[in-house]
């Protein structure tokens, strides 16, 4: 665990909610003896808070001792890159004083799956799509007829004596943010994916009618401060599955840790439940991927520039993580200026709170994230047959390679999936060949190698490598995926017999 990212001060989760003396080792006991606890239904998690004179750090390596697991509660941010010195929004921006269009629907093709879907008789209109963010204008005019009633994870954000601030309380209105630093975030969100369209007012989106954006809010405000917790990611992603979201937009992150066990359980929980879920790939070019769009169960989007090169603010993965799945324009926000984080003329044309103005300019990976869910929201419902893996497979084949990545192209994307199965433009599936070598120290104990076909992106290749003895492996892989290699080892200790463990290539 990383406990130097940022994370709520003075308290732990732990995985288990049952935390009665029948269920716990009578170590897990004593570790928690005088420790106040609170349990989190809606998460399936529980906060300890850290004893007087005690680190987070130091308590929850005691309660790893016993047997519990336990981890931050790490603090995600919404992730538009700054327009200002302040931050992106500002309830003053006004854009009435010049005229701005949504040439960004043109550089991702939209038009060119929406004249295809006429084609086949069939309307823009999206599959259930989550918007886990600070919330939505509930009454803003270009979302009228478009949500769902969504829920409420973060009520407040209570500041502590120390400064620290927590996700406090649940309730059923997902109202954005009225204060803090992120409001209007999730408004701009929702509006890219599905703004009321066709209806003469503010802007088009990727799906363009029916009662399928549901909003989920995540943030809290105590005054300037928003934010979200682990504990209100891992509700809302559970709640958004709960309620039969196809498609989950996350138009957020964490930098500085790799993972965060809680929310990477329910992330893989909903791609197993057949859930497609995006994230913005995060703000800041020099410290990889944010999580949760370094999960590989989570498309990871980066963002473009005014040109094809990727923006001078979006995120570039550090080594050892994935790759960028797609790209989509994110607005220019600086790039080719000294100041990556300025505003521009060539920003992303959205939504902002009707307290905002009701419109707005915005960049950041936040604004490219939409984009692509926007576009998955159509496939999904366009063929509702399709897995997650088939979907995510045509969104990157059919991608344009450009100078920042595979840049999301609307049109080719729903020609092929219509097609999909029919023979007409099928998705390739694409050649793979897997070795991975088990050593005990220097000797060769065993190995395995399969090979096969499958859509891309190939995420995972299940092998087996029989009769180990009991010791500590190197587990070392290769992987060749349509005649480019990735290679990567993993350390694993067992104690006899079969081992699982996934590696992951790089």
């Amino acid at each position: 665990m990383n406990w130097s990212a940022p994370h709520v001060g003075g308290q732990v989760l732990l995985t288990a909610q049952n935390l009665s003396a029948q269920s716990l080792s009578p170590a897990a006991l004593s570790a928690l003896s005088g420790v106040r606890t609170q349990s989190l239904p809606s998460a399936g998690l529980t906060v300890a808070y850290t004893p007087a004179g005690q680190t987070d750090a130091e308590f929850a390596a005691t309660l790893a001792a016993s047997g519990l697991a336990a981890q931050p509660n790490y603090r995600y941010q919404a992730l538009s890159a700054p327009n200002d010195p302040g931050y992106p929004i500002n309830a003053g921006i006004s854009v009435g004083g010049a005229l701005y269009d949504q040439d960004y629907l043109t550089r991702i093709n939209a038009q060119g799956g929406w004249d295809k879907l006429e084609a086949l008789g069939k309307t823009p209109v999206g599959a259930l799509t989550a918007v886990l963010d600070t919330g939505v204008d509930t009454a803003h005019e270009d979302l009228a007829g478009r949500l769902l009633p969504g829920r409420d994870f973060c009520s407040s954000l209570v500041t502590d004596a120390q400064g620290n601030t927590n996700c406090s309380g649940e309730d059923s209105d997902p109202s954005d943010l009225t204060q803090g630093s992120e409001a209007g975030h999730g408004t701009s969100s929702a509006g890219l994916i599905g703004a009321a369209t066709n209806n003469g007012k503010g802007i088009a989106a990727l799906t363009w009618s029916g009662k399928t954006i549901l909003p989920v809010k995540v943030f809290g405000a105590s005054g300037a401060n928003s934010g979200a917790t682990t504990a209100s990611l891992t509700a809302g992603v559970k709640y958004a599955v709960a309620q039969g979201a196809k498609v989950i937009n996350m138009s957020l992150g964490l930098v500085g840790a790799s993972t965060d066990p809680a929310l990477s359980k329910a992330v893989a929980d909903a791609a197993a439940a057949d859930v497609l879920l995006i994230a913005a790939a995060g703000n800041t070019p020099n410290q990889g991927l944010y999580y949760p769009a370094s999960d590989p169960n989570v498309m990871a989007i980066g963002a473009l520039a005014k040109t094809d090169a990727l923006a001078c603010y979006s995120a570039r993965p550090a080594a050892g993580q994935k790759g960028l799945d797609l790209v989509a324009p994110g607005g220019n926000a600086g790039s080719g200026t000294p100041n990556c984080y300025q505003s521009s003329e060539y920003d992303i044309l959205t939504l902002a709170t009707t307290a905002q103005g009701r419109y707005t300019l915005r960049a950041g990976t936040s604004e490219a994230a939409p984009q692509v869910s926007g576009a998955a929201a159509l496939l999904r419902a366009l063929r509702p047959d399709l897995k997650v893996k088939q979907i995510r497979g045509i969104l990157t084949a059919t991608a344009e390679t450009v100078t920042g990545g595979r840049l999301l192209n609307v049109g080719a994307a729903v020609q092929a999936a219509s097609a999909y199965g029919g023979g007409i433009v099928p998705v390739p599936f694409v050649p793979y060949s897997l070795r991975v070598d088990a050593f005990l120290g220097d000797a060769l104990a065993g190995t395995a190698t399969t090979t096969g076909k499958d859509a891309p992106p190939i995420q995972s290749v299940t092998y087996r490598i029989k009769n180990l003895v009991a010791g500590t492996y190197t587990l070392k892989a290769t992987l060749t995926v349509d005649n480019v290699i990735s290679s990567g080892e993993a350390t694993v200790t067992i104690s006899g017999g079969d081992a699982v463990r996934n590696i992951q290539t790089r």
